[in-house]
């Protein structure tokens, strides 16, 4: 199995002849003004066979980028409780998976478990198994009781891709909280851990940084690697670049 980082909270994996992408992104949601890092067209990464969508918000579904670089009929894998809020899109093979359902593409098997969005939306984790390897990607997940859960049920990983970018926001309209929507790079550290992942690779940083609205958390790099420090392998992966597991 190969892992390939997207811009943003994206991944590609690969494995045999087959390959899916899981939260893929090229037009930059504008209430965050522009991206920081270098977005690129979706098939510069290479073709998919389905993809995967943690959760409905416009930066993990990017139904016309779908469309356009891979199909308008691929099929598209997004949470039970999601497809009322994707039925304005080019896409035409929405399906809706539940909590513990298993996929079955080619060479990989793909099961939705637990993650909790930090709007309260709906929101799952794919578990992605195939050649022998299995990896988590956990959306935009903040911290939550099923770490220990998903780490029996599925683990041990050989990779986490986790978020780390520790946001908060205040959106017109919120009251605001001033604590983070997503894992703090301490806190994507421990979550790796706990799910007994061999390596994390984050995911979730750099391209959006616009304040007041939404706000990253600083020195993220730093952080996770002085977390990491003799407790979990780190990956800090640029776009396009390719982890064999």
């Amino acid at each position: 199995m190969f892992l390939q980082k997207l811009p943003w909270a994206g991944i590609r994996v690969l494995s045999g002849e087959t390959s899916i992408a899981i939260d893929p992104m090229y037009h930059f949601p504008a209430k965050f003004g522009s991206s920081h890092e270098e977005l690129f067209p979706l098939d510069e990464f290479g073709h998919a066979d389905a993809v995967f969508v943690t959760h409905h918000h416009e930066d993990h579904f990017d139904p016309r980028a779908i469309a356009a670089y891979y199909g308008a009929s691929i099929p598209v894998y997004v949470p039970q409780e999601s497809v009322r809020h994707m039925t304005d899109t080019p896409l035409t093979n929405i399906q809706g998976v539940s909590l513990g359902q298993q996929i079955v593409v080619g060479e990989l098997t793909i099961t939705a478990g637990f993650s909790v969005d930090g709007f309260g939306d709906p929101q799952v984790s794919w578990i992605v198994e195939g050649g022998g390897k299995k990896l988590i990607h956990s959306g935009d997940t903040l911290w939550h009781g099923y770490w220990w859960k998903l780490s029996k049920a599925y683990g041990p990983f050989d990779a986490a891709c986790l978020p780390v970018n520790g946001a908060v926001v205040e959106f017109p309209g919120m009251i605001p909280s001033g604590q983070p929507i997503t894992l703090t790079p301490e806190q994507a550290v421990a979550a790796a851990v706990v799910l007994q992942a061999h390596v994390l690779v984050p995911i979730h940083f750099r391209a959006v940084h616009h304040p007041p609205v939404y706000r990253e958390t600083p020195d993220i790099a730093e952080r996770l690697q002085q977390s990491a420090q003799n407790r979990i392998k780190l990956a800090i992966l640029q776009s396009k670049e390719i982890l064999p597991l």
